[in-house]
């Protein structure tokens, strides 16, 4: 238990040494290029970018659909309890980014269970739980 701990730690700093090196190469790129160092780090600088930006992001649509009347929402906050919203689209976000349709709905299921670290979890303890997660991924594919 110890040793992953450690591991776990040693992660995190390596993450947060990888983030800081990455934010001061951004810093000295900068002071280099002057204003035009954000060409190093954006690929469309000169696109519609400006005109997209009110656009609806995936985590504004689904924290919509979690507030709404809609009856597989209503019953998502009933399970979810007093779980913060905000917290639940963002699992749900990174839910919907996997690529396999089997993989999702375990996920999303996993959510809904209060596990949302554990994606391999293959075994039903709920049929409910399962239901009702196969139920918000086709509400939210109509939504997206």
């Amino acid at each position: 238990m110890s040793n992953q701990r450690q591991s776990n730690s040693n992660q995190q700093v390596d993450r947060f040494s990888e983030a800081l090196a990455t934010a001061r190469n951004m810093q000295q790129d900068w002071l280099n290029y002057g204003v035009d160092f954000v060409h190093l780090y954006v690929d469309d600088v000169h696109g519609d970018w400006l005109e997209r930006w009110e656009e609806e992001s995936v985590l504004d649509s689904l924290k919509e659909f979690l507030v709404s009347n809609d009856d597989v929402a209503v019953r998502v906050r009933q399970i979810l309890g007093e779980r913060s919203l905000f917290d639940i689209a963002v699992n749900l976000e990174e839910c919907l980014n996997l690529r396999e349709e089997n993989d999702r709905l375990y996920a999303v299921r996993n959510v809904l269970a209060g596990r949302e670290n554990n994606y391999d979890a293959r075994e039903i303890d709920d049929m409910e739980l399962l239901n009702l997660a196969n139920s918000l991924l086709q509400k939210l594919a109509d939504i997206l």
